[in-house]
C-alpha cells in the first residue's frame, strides 16, 4: 500500500509504516528528504512543552493566553483564541477553536520561563535526544517546523515507548482533554464532540476524517496543510507518516482515508 504514494498527484511523497508491536518499519520514497510539516509541527511542540512541564519550567494549570485559560487549554485548542490572532472567540473550555496562535503563546511562555529561544529548547529537549538531526523549528510554533520521514518515525517510536517523558504523561496527552466541545477540524467540518488531547488530535468518532474508516477511536496524530500527516493507532499496532510537497486540498479527500485503510492491512518488513 505504501507504494501507492508513487501514484499520488504530487511531485514528491515519502512515507513510512511502523508496526509498533515488532518495531518493524517499511519506507517508501526518500526517508531523508526534508519537507515542511505545517501543523504536524504541533505534535513536536506539544511534546517539548510537556518536557518543560516535567522539568518544572511551566505547569499545565499555569495561566496562559486569554483570561481563564491555561497551558492545558492552549495545547488542546480549548483556550478560545482565534486561529491566527489574539482575538478571543469563546470563553476558555467552552469551544474547540483550532488555534495556531495558541501554540505560539505557549511556546513564548516556555521560552520566557526556560530563558532560551523555544526553537533551541525544542532541539535540545526533543530533536537531539531522539536523533532527529534533520528536524528544526524554523518558523512559528504552530506550523513552522520541517522534518523527514525518518525523523518522524523516531518521534512516533518515542510516543509509543516514551523515553523523554514519563509514560503516564504521554498517556495523558493522548487522552481527550475538555471532552464534549463543539468545534471544527480544518478541512473536515464541524463535530459536536471535537476530541483533542494535548497536541494530539484524538480520532474518536469523527467522520469524515483524514485517517481511515478502519482507524480506531483511540488513534492520535495530526495532519498539516502542507500535505502531511502522522498517526498512531494502538488498537491495530500501527503508526504511519506521510510527507508530500503538495498543499492539502480536495485531492487529499478521500485519497488519504482510503490509503490509511490500506495501511492497516499492509504487512511491514524490517528496514
Amino acid at each position: 500500500m505504501l507504494a501507492d504514494l508513487s501514484r499520488w498527484p504530487v511531485h514528491s511523497a515519502s512515507g513510512a509504516l511502523l508496526d509498533t508491536s515488532t518495531d518493524a518499519v517499511a519506507f517508501h520514497g526518500d526517508a531523508q528528504l526534508v519537507y515542511e510539516l505545517a501543523s504536524v509541527t504541533k505534535l513536536l511542540v506539544a511534546y517539548g512543552v510537556l518536557i518543560a512541564v516535567e522539568e518544572g519550567a511551566v505547569a499545565l494549570d499555569q495561566p496562559a493566553g486569554p483570561a481563564g485559560s491555561t497551558v492545558e487549554h492552549l495545547l488542546s485548542h480549548a483556550s478560545g483564541l482565534a486561529f491566527d490572532s489574539d482575538a478571543v472567540a469563546a470563553a476558555p473550555g467552552t469551544r474547540r477553536i483550532y488555534s495556531s496562535r495558541g501554540y505560539e503563546v505557549v511556546a513564548e511562555l516556555v521560552e520566557n520561563e526556560a530563558g532560551m529561544p523555544f526553537s533551541e529548547y525544542l532541539r535540545e529537549a526533543v530533536f537531539a535526544p531522539l536523533g532527529m538531526a534533520d528536524t528544526e523549528l524554523a518558523g512559528p510554533a504552530g506550523h513552522g517546523a520541517r522534518s523527514t520521514v525518518a525523523d518522524l518515525v523516531a518521534f512516533a517510536r518515542e510516543v509509543v515507548t516514551p523515553r523523554l517523558l514519563h509514560p503516564d504523561t504521554v498517556a495523558g496527552a493522548r487522552q481527550v482533554h475538555f471532552p464534549g466541545l463543539l468545534g471544527f477540524v480544518p478541512g473536515y467540518g464541524r463535530f459536536n464532540d471535537n476530541t483533542w488531547g494535548l497536541g494530539f488530535e484524538v480520532r474518536g468518532t469523527k467522520w469524515p476524517h483524514w485517517t481511515g474508516a478502519r482507524n480506531s477511536p483511540a488513534t492520535v496524530g495530526h495532519f498539516g496543510q502542507a500535505g502531511t500527516f502522522l498517526w498512531i493507532d494502538p488498537a491495530v499496532g500501527r503508526a504511519a507518516v506521510v510527507l508530500t510537497d503538495r498543499p492539502f486540498g480536495p485531492w487529499a479527500k478521500p485519497l488519504w482515508s482510503e490509503f490509511n485503510d490500506g495501511l492497516i492491512s499492509q504487512e511491514t518488513h524490517g528496514a
